[in-house]
């Protein structure tokens, strides 16, 4: 049994040894050799024989995929991450991305600075050098208007990474569209939105989490009736993973907080037919290549399950665990920083095996600042050589049947599954957020990753080995002048003194009074982002109603 001291559970070989060499990144003793035998015939979840068990890809319960075709007949969109500076120097890097990577199916990816990300404008105190530095960033809905200048919003799929105040963004990003005469029900696109996970690892979150649970599932309902192409929820465990987690607690971790939307979306009275073929998932792809393969796997198989089995899902689109990957920021490295270029190809290569629907590349020099167009554009062609040059696309999940993958991912399942049925025993996600069992859990497998790099048992090359060239100076680093901060308050400033004040005052009062009706705050924000609202106005709106979340860093 899984438990929070042990998590996951370490499986030691046939013999009983468990030399750290044969210890998995998850505490997995992995075997000197791999037959039948380990392929067990029934599983914990999954009984029948092992065919039912993986099943034909695009087929219940999709462990090989969630498209019978997959990379033959459709690609994976390569989905690039991109944000810095002001919006027009972020709308410049999107054009950039998009001229390169001609003939490929490509998606925009919105990083957004600290200050955005924590729902404050640029002129707050609290913002005072944070302004542009780690992503763009935006305050008003003509800023939106210069981030996506001159790209066709109805053709190319939009990502925002955002949070805690994805609802604003997403309304000022629905209102923009509306003011360029684009039908909402044209835009595609995936809001990151998922707040649980904040409170596990990133700490980006502004309201208790009931409330901001609340605020999900009114994108979510909004979504099902105005926006058929949109995703209103990308459920994250890559930031659980670059945290600390192991690969099992992040699979766990995820899909428990994909159930706890799925029930509150319910007790909202929503169908679950309605709005769960919407609902997409964000991996981690770590260095671990066939452990990370084995955790996709193992996903689609738990989520199509509980769909099924704990939800009564009937359409075959809910069963579907459709998902983004991103290699693993956290295992880059600032010594020798051309190596990422290879960790970055091995991770991009697990993604692709394990089967995901749209894959982000991290750039070599992310661990010493943003990266430049140089190291963006080797990280697009890491995707492109992987797509037409190694072979990987010609069949359809190629190391289905191993020995090996299949009982790699029955047992990442078995603990997974453990781990969440021991989340529900303590009453769901929102009750385990307030008991900290997360957050001790993802400290605990971090401390031990780290004891394990300390003692040598675990090889970092460049960090702890092979440590010969770490004090040459191999990349640029992209400069963010100081000159964007106040330009942007400049034009924050301007902007304030050009509106309709009563008219912004009333789209306020009109958040608040929705907030306190417990209505769909959606269509208030909407009109807000109309009414020329900024965005550290309309949070605070529903903060007055909802209060803010003090029991992490208040910055």
């Amino acid at each position: 049994m899984t438990t929070p001291e042990s998590t996951p559970t370490t499986h030691h070989a046939s013999d009983g040894s468990a030399d750290p060499a044969n210890v998995s990144l998850s505490g997995y003793v992995i075997d000197r050799l791999y037959g039948p035998d380990q392929v067990e015939t029934t599983s914990p979840g999954n009984p029948g024989d092992v065919n039912n068990r993986i099943g034909e890809p695009g087929e219940y319960p999709y462990t090989r995929g969630v498209h019978s075709g997959m990379y033959r007949t459709r690609g994976w969109t390569m989905r690039q991450f991109a944000g810095f500076g002001s919006a027009d120097d972020t709308n410049a890097r999107f054009k950039y991305l998009l001229e390169n990577a001609k003939g490929t199916n490509t998606g925009l990816s919105t990083a957004f600075d600290l200050p955005t990300l924590m729902g404050r404008d640029s002129d707050d105190g609290l913002s005072l050098g944070e302004v542009g530095r780690c992503g763009v960033a935006i305050d008003t809905i003509e800023d939106m208007h210069r981030l996506y200048a001159d790209i066709p919003i109805d053709e190319v799929t939009v990502s925002q990474t955002i949070n805690g105040p994805a609802c604003v963004i997403w309304a000022m990003y629905i209102a923009m569209a509306e003011q360029r005469g684009i039908d909402p029900a044209r835009l595609g696109g995936t809001l990151q939105n998922d707040i649980l996970k904040e409170f596990h690892s990133q700490n980006e979150f502004i309201y208790p989490p009931e409330a901001s649970v609340k605020l999900v599932v009114d994108t979510i309902e909004h979504a099902t009736q105005h926006l058929p192409r949109w995703n209103s929820i990308s459920i994250s465990g890559y930031h659980i993973r670059e945290a600390g987690s192991n690969a099992t607690q992040e699979l766990a971790f995820t899909l428990r907080d994909g159930m706890e939307y799925v029930e509150a979306a319910v007790k909202r009275g929503l169908d679950v037919d309605t709005f769960a073929p919407r609902l997409s998932f964000f991996f981690n792809s770590h260095n671990e290549f066939f452990e990370e393969i084995c955790k996709l796997r193992a996903a689609r198989r738990i989520w199509a399950t509980a769909m099924k089995d704990r939800y009564g899902a009937k359409n075959d689109r809910s069963l579907l665990m459709r998902t983004h990957v991103q290699t693993a920021g956290c295992s880059l490295t600032e010594q020798q920083p051309l190596n990422n270029i290879v960790r970055v190809a091995y991770q991009a290569m697990a993604g692709v095996l394990g089967g995901c629907q749209s894959l982000h590349t991290d750039s070599m020099d992310e661990t010493l600042g943003l990266p430049t167009e140089t190291s963006v554009r080797v990280a697009l062609r890491t995707q492109q050589i992987l797509n037409e040059e190694t072979g990987v696309t010609r069949t359809v999940d190629p190391l289905g049947g191993s020995w090996y993958v299949e009982a790699l991912t029955d047992r990442m399942q078995e603990d997974a599954d453990a781990i969440i049925n021991e989340i529900d025993g303590m009453g769901g996600v929102v009750a385990g957020i307030h008991k900290g069992y997360f957050r001790r859990s993802i400290a605990e497998a971090s401390y031990r990753f780290g004891q394990e790099m300390e003692a040598g048992d675990r090889v970092i090359v460049g960090v702890n080995a092979f440590t010969e060239g770490n004090e040459d100076h191999q990349v640029d680093i992209l400069q963010i002048p100081h000159e964007v901060e106040t330009t942007q308050c400049d034009r924050l400033a301007d902007f304030k003194k050009r509106r309709d004040d009563d008219g912004t005052k009333a789209a306020l009062d009109a958040i608040r009074a929705a907030a306190k009706n417990d209505d769909n705050l959606m269509p208030t924000l909407i009109a807000a982002s109309h009414a020329n609202c900024t965005l550290g106005e309309m949070v605070q709106a529903m903060a007055d109603v909802y209060g803010r979340y003090l029991s992490g860093p208040e910055w």
